[in-house]
C-alpha cells in the first residue's frame, strides 16, 4: 500500500505560493512539483517604491511568475518582477460561486480604521475580480468600508432547499462587534458590493447597564452558513455564544453558549459546528487545548475533546471530509508556553460525526508561534496532499492525506517565520 501511495504522489503534479512575514520584513515562495521533481523557488525581493505608511498590497503571483501588487493610494495593480519587501499580505477570503477573491484590512492598529480609504468610520474591504487567475487579467472591483476589523467572511447563496436566500457576504467586525451585510449578486446592479445592513451582535444582558451600544464586547470570530439549515453560525468570543442569524432577515433568531472557543467551523454536510479554543486560566502551568461539537439546529454540545498541553491553531476538513486536520501552534508563557507540544498535527476521523476519534498523530516541524495554517491538494490521479508549515523551522511538511505520513520535508528560508500565509489567488489548494 505504501509503495502504491508514494508512486501516486511521483506522478501528481502542484504548485503553491506562500507569503513569509519574519517581522522586520517579508518574502514570498513558490513551491511546484512536476513529473521532474520538487522545486523551491524564492521570489526576488526588490525595493519597494511606497513607503511605509502605504505598502503595496500582495495579490498572489500571476503563471508567468510575476508579483501581482495594488498601490493602496491610486488602486493600480500592477505586475512586477519582484516581492516589495514592505508589502502587506491581507488574509483573503475566496467566493465559492465566483472566480473573485475578497482581501480584508483590519484598519491601524491602535484606531481600528482604514484612515486613507474610510477616515475613522472603519476599516475595509478589497474585491478583486482573479478571472483567469493566474494570468493577467486582476481586477479591482470594490473597495468597501465596513466596521473595525479584524474581518471574517462568510458567503450566502440560495439553494434548493433555501431558495429565499440572497447572495450576499457577511464580514463580521471584531471591534465594533458587528457584521456588516453586502450585496454580492452581479444581477442586482442596485445593491452589489454594496453595504446593505449591519447586525449588531450586542447581547445587553453581557455588557455593563444592558447597554446595546456599537462598540460592544462581543467580538465576533469564526462564522459559517450551513445550507444545511439555512443560517449563518456567528462566534460572539467576548460572550461565549454562537448567534444564529437569519440570512434573509439579518436578524438573530437565538443564541447557544459555546464556551473555550476561538473560532468556528461546519461539517461538510453543514450538520454540526466545531469548535477550537484554548483554556490558558485554569492552571497557571499547562495549556487545555479544546474541540467542542454542537449540533447546529438544536446548538447541543455533542462531543467535547481536552487536550491537555496543546493549543489547536487551525483545523480544517480533507477535502473528502473524512478527516479532520488540527495543527498545534504557541500561546501562553513560561511554563505553559514551555509544556507545549509544538510538533505536531492532530487528525481525527470525522466519518462518523458528531463522534470524533484520534486517529493520528503526526510528527513535523516546530511552530513556536502563535499560528500554523494547512493547505489541501486533490490530484488528477485522485490523491490528496496536506501541506503543513514548520514556521519555527523555516520549513513545510507534506502529507499523504491516505495514511497521514510525510511524505518530505522541504526548507523554504534560513530564518524563523513570524506569520505564515497560504497564497489562495489562483484557486489551486484549500485551507486556510
Amino acid at each position: 500500500m505504501q509503495h502504491e501511495q508514494t508512486e501516486k504522489y511521483s506522478k501528481s503534479e502542484w504548485s503553491f505560493t506562500c507569503h513569509l512575514d519574519f517581522g522586520d520584513s517579508s518574502a514570498a515562495c513558490t513551491i511546484k512539483k512536476n513529473s521532474s521533481g520538487l522545486s523551491i523557488n524564492p521570489v526576488e525581493n526588490i525595493q519597494s517604491r511606497s513607503d511605509d505608511d502605504y505598502p503595496p498590497v500582495f495579490l498572489g503571483i500571476s503563471m508567468a511568475g510575476q508579483v501581482i501588487v495594488m498601490d493602496p493610494v491610486s488602486k493600480a495593480i500592477n505586475y512586477i518582477g519582484g516581492y516589495p519587501q514592505n508589502a502587506f499580505a491581507p488574509y483573503a477570503y475566496r467566493d465559492p460561486a465566483s472566480e473573485h477573491v475578497w482581501f480584508m484590512y483590519d484598519g491601524d492598529k491602535k484606531t481600528g480604521c482604514d484612515e486613507l480609504n474610510c477616515g475613522s468610520n472603519g476599516s475595509s474591504v478589497t474585491v478583486i475580480s482573479s478571472t483567469g487567475a493566474p494570468s493577467s487579467n486582476a481586477a479591482l472591483l470594490a473597495l468597501i468600508c465596513v466596521g473595525r476589523g479584524h474581518h471574517v467572511t462568510t458567503f450566502t447563496a440560495p439553494n434548493d432547499a433555501f431558495p429565499d436566500i440572497p447572495r450576499h457576504a457577511f464580514v463580521s467586525n471584531l471591534q465594533d462587534g458587528t457584521i456588516s451585510v453586502i450585496g454580492n449578486d452581479p444581477d442586482n446592479k442596485e445593491n452589489y458590493l454594496k453595504v446593505l445592513d449591519t447586525i449588531n451582535l450586542c447581547e445587553p444582558d453581557k455588557e455593563k447597564e444592558g447597554n446595546t451600544v456599537i462598540p460592544n464586547n462581543a467580538f465576533p470570530h469564526g462564522k459559517m452558513f450551513s445550507g444545511h439549515t439555512g443560517k449563518i453560525y456567528s462566534l460572539n468570543n467576548g460572550y461565549g455564544t454562537v448567534a444564529v442569524i437569519n440570512p434573509v432577515t439579518n436578524t438573530i433568531e437565538k443564541t447557544f453558549e459555546l464556551k473555550v472557543s476561538s473560532n468556528l467551523l461546519l461539517s461538510p454536510d453543514g450538520r454540526f459546528l466545531i469548535g477550537k479554543g484554548a483554556d490558558r486560566k485554569s492552571d497557571q502551568n499547562h495549556v487545555q487545548g479544546r474541540l467542542t461539537v454542537m449540533d447546529a439546529l438544536s446548538g447541543n454540545i455533542e462531543k467535547t475533546l481536552d487536550l491537555k498541553d496543546i493549543y489547536p491553531s487551525t483545523y480544517r476538513f480533507t477535502p473528502d471530509g473524512k478527516k479532520l486536520y488540527v495543527t498545534s501552534a504557541a500561546t501562553g508563557q513560561g511554563e505553559q508556553r514551555d509544556n507545549l507540544k509544538k510538533k505536531s498535527v492532530y487528525v481525527y476521523d470525522a466519518s462518523a460525526l458528531p463522534e470524533l476519534t484520534l486517529a493520528s498523530e503526526i510528527v513535523v516541524g516546530v511552530a513556536d508561534c502563535s499560528r500554523r495554517p494547512l493547505a489541501f491538494a486533490t490530484h488528477n490521479n485522485g490523491t490528496q496532499t496536506a501541506f503543513i508549515p514548520n514556521p519555527t523551522d523555516g520549513t513545510i511538511s507534506i502529507i499523504d492525506v491516505a495514511d497521514d505520513s510525510v511524505i518530505d520535508t522541504v526548507r523554504i528560508c534560513d530564518k524563523p517565520v513570524k506569520e505564515f500565509n497560504f497564497s489562495f489567488w489562483d484557486g489551486a489548494i484549500s485551507g486556510c
